[in-house]
């Protein structure tokens, strides 16, 4: 249920944000078509939360096309046990109850101690999350609940990849990112303290400098045929 608005330091420093909600796509197969289709021919590619996934899913289409890869507040495991139940039950908040009710269930989770009650942070992405809409909100977990494994995906990076997560994160947190860099080859891993799941907009400068970090990474050698 994110769009720019978790990006907004990141939008003021020249990144481009793939806005929309994937077009109501429900898989990660038509999510990467969505932003395929919106993204230049070649980049450098950040996706957080769902959005890491999705960005795999780019990387399995068009491994061509991008430069360098960061994977933030995500996880590459298949589905849990116990996983679909939870996320329709999450559903079923939202279709009996409302979607105020369902985000203010799902939202104060994902956000670290640091971000008050009544925060302006908090107050402007739950105003995202209510743009999305039930609709959206449903694509986006089939779409996670049909997702492809991607260890071959992982196995296969060639380019300069960073594995980030909020030290608060919950849902996504630093041991469960630390396995993510031990899969991808030369991966840079960085925990961000006093940040939750939506470390981009909770800890905007520590993830800039982060994200610095990564950029300045040098592009590996590729062989060349003679």
């Amino acid at each position: 249920m994110c769009d720019s608005r978790l990006f907004a330091a990141q939008d003021a420093a020249g990144v481009l944000v793939v806005d929309g909600f994937y077009g109501g796509a429900s898989s990660m197969e038509g999510m990467a078509d969505y932003a395929l289709a919106r993204l230049p021919d070649r980049f450098a590619m950040l996706g957080h939360s769902m959005g890491a996934r999705v960005a795999l899913e780019i990387v399995r289409k068009a491994p061509e096309r991008v430069e360098r890869i960061a994977l933030s507040n995500t996880g590459v495991h298949p589905v849990q046990p116990g996983e679909r139940e939870k996320r329709y039950r999450l559903r079923d908040i939202g279709r009996e109850q409302g979607m105020e009710r369902l985000v203010d269930t799902w939202l104060p989770p994902m956000l670290g101690p640091s971000v008050g009650a009544n925060s302006e942070l908090r107050e402007r992405l739950r105003a995202m999350c209510l743009d999305a809409g039930l609709e959206i909100f449903e694509a986006q977990i089939e779409a996670l609940l049909s997702r492809p494994q991607v260890d071959d995906v992982l196995a296969s990076l060639d380019c300069p990849a960073l594995s980030v997560t909020g030290e608060q994160d919950a849902w996504s947190p630093p041991d469960q990112h630390a396995r993510i860099a031990q899969a991808i080859q030369g991966c840079l891993l960085r925990i961000v303290p006093s940040a939750g799941h939506m470390l981009p907009a909770e800890q905007p400068e520590a993830f800039n400098a982060v994200l610095g970090d990564w950029l300045a990474m040098p592009a590996r050698e590729t062989e060349t045929t003679k």
